[in-house]
């Protein structure tokens, strides 16, 4: 469930009471305050994505283990004196009875996929007042409203996707695992091993990164979307792409790095979204950019694959990769007002992205 209007209005007094302290403290002691969140810096954005993805572990893990522990107690057997149906019907069960253990899942990480929405919003909304000086209230707004909802609703319908395709890999490991064991005449503790640890890899072992994935993904979707509802409110036309410029960006956020883009556009495209359900259709919206190489030149270029088919965006003629602030060189294959038809006219532009916008006053 979204946050009520009350809630985040307490939720974003609390936050603005808190700056105004430190911002006291620094002003007269001249101690430096950290920030409990503040999502301008590299700093507090890694730190809000640690915060994150450690809550949501702590959420899913019991569930995960579960699951994993259910999947063994139906497939540990003698596969030897069980035929081929049997054997199907076994895997089949297994897969069953891991998704009743995970199936808890989603409403375990609807309270801290809320809660975390209703931060980022504050934070944003916070940094958009002092840090960029914008002309916008201090409660929250509709679109702010909406966008609590759109990302908690959208994030956990991907996790639930996620869910049901690790499921499904499962099932194909295990079958081929039985296969393959039955094959070379593996005894039933050594089939019972092999599928524990398949259980294991497709439940547990991928969970740290993969919710620091989940973690870094919404959180720069919570922001983008609620920066450009601050920037709607405060009557900015246009704001620009601002990358961190280290050693870990990629190349993509390099190549978008300072392009201006329409707040209008972003909008509309936000209203776009927000009327999707199916993860799919929302990936194809948004699509993350990929790299490939260009068979003709041998240099790396920047595509999406999106709904409207493969868009090639640009090809890097100097790579900068590696290095600080150097954004690197690059021969553009499509306008800057194309970005956002082909879905990525904010960030994250792809896993793990830490790239924001500023407004363009």
């Amino acid at each position: 469930m979204c946050g009520t209007s009350a809630s985040a209005d307490r939720l974003l007094v609390v936050h603005e009471a808190r700056v105004a302290a430190d911002e006291l403290v620094e002003r007269c002691l001249g101690l430096p305050v950290a920030k409990a969140i503040n999502l301008a810096t590299r700093a507090g954005f890694d730190r809000a994505v640690a915060l994150l993805a450690a809550r949501l572990r702590r959420a899913t893990g019991r569930a995960d283990a579960d699951a994993v522990r259910e999947a063994i107690a139906v497939l540990d057997v003698d596969w030897s004196r069980t035929t081929a149906a049997e054997r199907r019907r076994l895997v089949a069960e297994a897969m069953s009875a891991t998704g009743r253990a995970t199936a808890i899942v989603p409403a375990r990480i609807e309270a801290p996929f809320n809660n975390a929405a209703q931060e980022v919003v504050a934070a944003t909304r916070a940094e958009a007042r002092r840090g960029q000086r914008l002309a916008i209230g201090a409660e929250f707004n509709a679109l702010d409203q909406r966008v609590v909802a759109h990302v908690t609703r959208s994030q956990g319908n991907f996790v639930r996707d996620e869910y049901g395709r690790r499921i499904e890999g499962f099932g194909e490991e295990a079958r081929r695992i039985v296969a393959a064991g039955l094959e070379e005449d593996l005894g039933r503790d050594d089939i019972a091993a092999g599928l524990e640890r398949a259980a294991r890899a497709a439940l547990v072992d991928r969970a740290p990164l993969y919710w620091e994935t989940v973690a870094s993904a919404f959180i720069s979707h919570g922001r983008s979307y609620a920066q450009m509802s601050s920037y709607a409110e405060a009557g900015i036309r246009q704001y620009r792409i601002e990358a961190v410029l280290d050693e870990q960006t990629t190349n993509i956020c390099r190549y978008l790095h300072g392009k201006t883009l329409s707040v209008a556009d972003a909008l509309r495209r936000f209203d776009r979204i927000e009327q999707l359900e199916d993860p799919e259709a929302i990936k194809q919206a948004m699509p993350w950019v990929r790299e490939s190489r260009a068979p003709e030149t041998g240099r790396t270029r920047l595509y999406v694959d999106g709904g409207a088919g493969r868009t090639d965006l640009a090809e890097v003629a100097r790579s900068a990769l590696g290095t600080r602030d150097d954004r690197g060189d690059f021969r553009a294959l499509a306008s800057d007002s194309a970005l956002n038809e082909v879905g990525i006219g904010f960030p994250p532009y792809h896993g793990l992205c830490r790239t924001t916008t500023l407004a363009v006053v």
